[in-house]
């Protein structure tokens, strides 16, 4: 009977190419004086004794290790003791215990299962986001220099600006700086030190509004509602669903 899923040799390929980008990433230095090496020599840790110690010892160990890690990521719970019984018999070319069949059925189920969760703790982030969204931008419309549109969105002058205003149709050079509500930075041209250029109307609805109402020279801070940013979806590792974003956002020329 067929066996499911990577190869032996799939593994121990993979298991390599991790080794080899370890190493890769270790770039020598320079030689240090006699008297240095004898210093590193005596703190050095004494190489692994038994199987672990052999090339074989630390693929094997390398491959469980990382599958751990793998599993441990995806969030998957398994039968530890099945999982080691499924290794040893297709290392022992043993027929399998449960039908190819069965084997898809289950991976398809736990598929389903591990996405409901997903979209479960999702929704259940994206409630707790909106509420702080909620609270942080009623209590900000109320401090001096604030001001709220129509469409909910907050800007505060950080500097007047005495250029033309872009439109909808226009591209734009600017300079930003994109946090979280706690102050988790997530985009930044600032940090990149490389201003950005892009259409006004290819950018979110908070963006959109906002530069439509600055002049060039100008730099505000716009504190934008979760349905004029990126809404349920959210967007990327750091951007929830349901976010509130903090953009200051510098207006350097309209192209």
């Amino acid at each position: 009977m067929k066996h499911v899923g990577l190869s032996l040799c799939a593994l121990l390929m993979c298991a390599l190419v991790v080794l080899a980008q370890d190493d890769a990433e270790k770039t020598p230095g320079k030689k240090a004086p006699a008297k240095a090496e004898k210093t590193v020599k005596k703190t050095e840790a004494k190489a692994p004794a038994g199987p672990l110690g052999t090339i074989k010892g630390k693929v094997s160990y390398g491959i469980g290790f990382n599958v751990g890690g793998s599993l441990t990521r995806d969030g998957l719970e398994i039968d530890l003791d099945l999982f080691i019984q499924g290794i040893k018999d297709a290392l022992g070319e043993k027929d399998s215990k449960i039908t190819q069949a069965e084997i898809r059925e289950a991976f398809n189920a736990m598929a389903k299962e591990l996405q409901a969760k997903k979209e479960a703790e999702e929704a259940k982030a994206g409630e707790v986001n909106q509420a702080a969204a909620d609270k942080f931008l009623a209590e900000n419309k109320t401090k001096e220099g604030v001001t709220t549109t129509k469409s909910g969105l907050q800007y505060e002058i950080l500097k007047k600006g005495t250029g033309a205003k872009p439109k909808a149709s226009d591209s734009v050079k600017v300079h930003y700086h994109g946090t979280l509500l706690d102050g988790t930075v997530f985009d930044s041209s600032v940090d990149r030190k490389m201003p950005a250029t892009f259409g006004v109307g290819q950018v979110i609805k908070g963006w959109v509004e906002g530069l439509q109402l600055m002049p060039v020279g100008s730099k505000w801070k716009l504190f934008i509602p979760p349905d004029l940013a990126y809404g349920t979806r959210g967007s990327g590792a750091k951007i929830g669903a349901n976010s509130a974003l903090i953009f200051e956002v510098e207006l350097l020329e309209i192209q």
